[in-house]
């Protein structure tokens, strides 16, 4: 789906500006060297296939996004009632609760995995198939893992960054976990309607709640690679399981802003 594990080369970017700045400062860089006769790599190691990757961001952005998807989310969210769109949302999160909970076992999180066992055993039954995130309401939040986390535990690496036609930003160790994941059950056991049905709602959610941050990568100067980066940050992150570390302001901000567009969509 677009934008999944959606939904930002250089140095990795903190912030709009940072992202402006860097990308403007890498280009006279590029040109001041090669006036001088030297040869500098300006490419980024992470993104090795990257003509490729924004010929696909310019497909997506300017064309997916803008003609289909947005119009689209945004409709789904003035016209659906509230009660309808949670409802829905919250069922399509309760089929992933088995995946992270064996996903929390092959990490060793006991802990998260009878967390997520519980959710679902309790959302699905109290919480009517999950309308009802009942087991929020005893306190008890979710815990989401995804197989591409437990392989970055075991020290796999993302290895080459990747802009999927439609699928949006992406990695070869998420991609491969994402297979994995839908693998368990009950996604495996659901027919291609209700597959669709489920990863259409978590993507019509996470991209209405981006429009409110749009400006941000409006004006940013290179809307790729501010993209990849906060992609390729939060999937960090992730791996890290929300361990706190030493983070700048325009660090928090950034977080934030990309939170709802590359979480579950990554929910995540």
């Amino acid at each position: 789906m677009m934008w999944r594990s959606i939904i930002v080369a250089g140095c990795l970017v903190l912030g709009g500006c940072a992202s402006s700045k860097s990308a403007s400062e890498q280009a006279q860089n590029a040109n001041f060297d090669k006036a001088e006769g030297s040869e500098v790599d300006t490419s980024d190691p992470r993104d090795p296939l990257e003509s490729f990757n924004r010929t696909m961001w310019s497909f997506n952005w300017d064309i997916l996004d803008k003609y289909i998807l947005r119009p689209v989310a945004v409709s789904y969210r003035e016209n659906v009632p509230t009660f309808v769109r949670r409802g829905v949302h919250n069922a399509a999160l309760n089929l992933e609760e088995p995946s992270s909970a064996v996903n929390n076992l092959l990490q060793g999180e006991m802990q998260g995995m009878a967390v997520s066992t519980g959710r679902f055993v309790i959302n699905t039954t109290i919480g009517l198939l999950g309308t009802i995130d009942v087991a929020k309401e005893m306190g008890i939040d979710r815990r989401p893992e995804e197989f591409g986390e437990v392989l970055g535990t075991w020290g796999v690496g993302t290895g080459p960054y990747l802009m999927l036609p439609a699928l949006g930003p992406n990695d070869i160790r998420s991609a491969t976990g994402t297979i994995v994941d839908n693998a368990y059950f009950p996604l495996a056991d659901l027919n291609i309607y209700f597959n669709v049905l489920q990863s259409g709602v978590k993507l019509l959610e996470a991209r209405a709640d981006l429009v409110a941050q749009e400006d941000q990568l409006y004006n940013s100067l290179d809307p790729y690679a501010f993209v990849k980066d906060a992609y390729l940050q939060r999937v960090a992150d992730k791996v890290n399981n929300g361990e706190e570390q030493e983070q700048s302001e325009e660090d928090e901000e950034l977080d934030s802003e990309f939170d709802a567009y590359l979480d579950g969509i990554n929910e995540e």
